[in-house]
């Protein structure tokens, strides 16, 4: 069994929400000459194959790479945190409610997590417990800041207290990432950004006490946990010589928390798996492949299948880290 915690999906047509709200760059899908294109306006923002929305294709491809189970999870670029907080709200239950449909009409194939406009708490704890109590989901997918502001921010509190309260897991995704616009050369934003988005998401909810405080989130981080795993020590000395600077949220050494988060295994290099399963534990490591996208392991698996020769670890980063995570038996 493979269950990838980590893979996209957007629907294969969605209403014009500029025109509609009339403002913002809310994307929506052309198809144009045998092309998918996803649309900020009247811009062209990127061109997606089918794979992004077609499901008979995503199980296909599924289905050529022993894929058993996708958890689905909006693309980040549709969060719209930015817009008013209604507007975020109507966009979030769109997507939600195609995610909800996706997986009822291949429920042996697809767990689906929401999105939720979390520049209102009020509104995203709404639709959280919407996501969780009506639609059946067990988690929600949010982004590594909420329009610049670090998940540590007291604004969230709330919003995780209620979290854990539903036993909602939450995975945490880079997105509007720190330096964007100073490194656009290179696809910087992607290949240096985001591992470190990712890092800036961990330690913001380990030193603002997210983690302390509310222990039973089941929390999971992307590709591979970003640069945190390898700089822990650097964070941890951080820790130690200036407590005046970083303890002043948390007194907790950071190091605590290894093995109480979970993070997937897209780090694309087998000495690199060895590695976070060594800092984070064996038991916190889900396969996460960020299907259908370039940057993302093409065969889901492929690099735990090659680098794991013991049966027990294989499966446990194959489906059963994942079944902890997301708190589901199958």
């Amino acid at each position: 069994m493979k269950i990838d915690i980590h893979t996209h999906i957007m629907p294969d047509t969605m209403p014009n929400w500029v025109k509609k709200f009339g403002y913002g760059e809310f994307i929506h899908l052309e198809h144009r000459n045998c092309k998918a294109c996803m649309m900020k306006g009247d811009t062209l923002f990127r061109e997606v194959d089918n794979n992004c929305f077609d499901v008979a294709v995503r199980l296909k491809e599924m289905d050529d790479t022993d894929v058993t189970i996708q958890v689905l999870s909006t693309i980040p670029v549709l969060f719209n945190y930015w817009a008013k907080p209604n507007d975020g709200w109507e966009t979030a239950r769109f997507f939600n409610d195609h995610i909800a449909e996706t997986v009822a009409q291949h429920p042996k194939r697809f767990i689906g997590i929401g999105t939720v406009p979390l520049q209102d708490v009020d509104l995203a704890i709404k639709e959280m417990e919407r996501c969780v109590t009506e639609l059946n989901m067990p988690g929600l997918e949010i982004g590594s800041n909420i329009n610049g502001l670090n998940l540590s921010d007291k604004t969230f509190f709330p919003f995780y207290q209620r979290a854990a309260e539903l036993g909602c897991a939450i995975f945490i995704h880079p997105w509007e990432m720190m330096g964007e616009q100073q490194m656009q050369r290179y696809w910087l934003p992607w290949l240096v950004g985001m591992p470190a988005e990712t890092s800036r998401a961990i330690c913001s909810m380990i030193f603002g006490g997210v983690m302390e405080q509310f222990p039973q989130l089941r929390l999971a981080f992307a590709h591979g946990g970003g640069s945190f795993p390898l700089t822990i020590g650097r964070i941890e000395h951080g820790f130690a010589v200036r407590p005046d600077l970083v303890a002043v949220d948390n007194t907790v050494n950071p190091r605590d928390y290894l093995g109480k988060f979970w993070i997937d295994s897209l780090v694309h290099d087998e000495k690199a798996l060895h590695f976070i399963i060594d800092v984070m534990g064996k038991d916190k490591i889900c396969l996460g492949s960020d299907y259908p996208f370039p940057l993302g392991e093409h065969h889901p698996g492929k690099l735990v299948e090659m680098a794991i020769a013991e049966k027990e670890l294989k499966e446990k980063l194959l489906f059963r880290n994942a079944q902890e995570w997301l708190g589901i038996t199958l």
